[in-house]
């Protein structure tokens, strides 16, 4: 893996890190389908312009229009409505360790894709990182009013549709298709899609009410990480390789669960260290395979 991939990968996993601090911020004085619906939208109408001016065309193949809708449904409809709805149910050091899983399910739909067989130890980290995963989940000591089980299991859903894209989004990387025009084109014809609906759906009140702060944490996700983190990520997985540029996303927690102590004041338990510890090990465990 050459340095500029590797620094384009690292830059866009601690953006991504602190997606969920970001929304948890958002979603304190917007509402989650408020906060799912701009930061597509906002997203959407910062790079339909970009496209134009940079002329990016979209893919003339069908298969590469196949993956460009995939990756862009996946990534900027339904795994933001999902996320957002899920983190303004549960706490952010939950949505964020959760998240931690990305790797392995990336690599996961990556291999089911190719038809490829998983060695033992990638199925043994699996097992470890998800029994994690549901020690995390099924907290009964957990405070109700940070976490709840349906948030979690919401969150753990849109991980999914959020594999799934960046798997759709690397194949038409490396298909030859640029990661500007997978990003910019993505979640601006969704963004497009979206807009005729938004009247319909948007709390104008509640938004005008909404102080700075809530509105930085959607903007860091609309255009942070909609933006700048999908461009560098596409383009990592792309050109380094999505098994081998995954395994950086393991770091993705780190910076998630530094912001949601000093920002939120979210606490550390010691059920959540045994879990998150767990999740780490069967992550890392799991790309040992690789």
């Amino acid at each position: 893996m050459s340095w500029i991939v590797f620094v384009a990968a690292l830059g866009a996993v601690i953006i991504f890190g602190g997606s969920a601090v970001a929304t948890k911020v958002a979603v304190s004085a917007i509402s989650a389908i408020d906060v799912a619906l701009l930061r597509t939208i906002i997203g959407g109408l910062v790079a339909i312009p970009l496209t134009l001016a940079l002329h990016i065309r979209l893919p003339d193949r069908v298969r590469q229009k196949w993956l460009l809708a995939l990756s862009g449904f996946s990534g900027f409809i339904a795994f933001p409505l999902l996320f957002t709805l899920g983190v303004s149910l549960t706490s952010a050091n939950h949505a964020t360790m959760i998240l931690a899983i990305l790797p392995v399910l990336t690599g996961a739909i990556a291999m089911a894709w190719d038809r490829q067989r998983p060695k033992l130890i990638w199925w043994s980290g699996c097992a470890l990182a998800f029994s994690g995963e549901t020690l995390l989940i099924y907290d009964p000591s957990a405070d109700s009013t940070l976490a709840s089980i349906d948030g979690d299991l919401l969150v753990a859903i849109s991980t999914l549709f959020a594999s799934l894209g960046y798997v759709a989004g690397a194949r038409l990387q490396r298909s030859g298709y640029s990661a500007r025009g997978t990003t910019f084109w993505g979640v601006g014809l969704f963004a497009l899609l979206l807009l005729p609906v938004a009247p319909l759906l948007l709390d104008f009140e509640g938004l005008q009410a909404a102080g700075g702060y809530a509105w930085s944490g959607l903007i860091y996700q609309a255009i942070g990480v909609t933006i700048v983190a999908y461009i560098l990520w596409y383009w990592a997985l792309g050109t380094g390789g999505i098994a081998r540029v995954g395994l950086l996303q393991f770091l993705q927690p780190v910076s998630g669960v530094i912001l949601a102590f000093f920002i939120l004041s979210e606490q550390l338990s010691l059920r959540f260290l045994t879990a998150s510890t767990l999740v780490m090990l069967g992550v890392i465990l799991a790309f040992r395979s690789k």
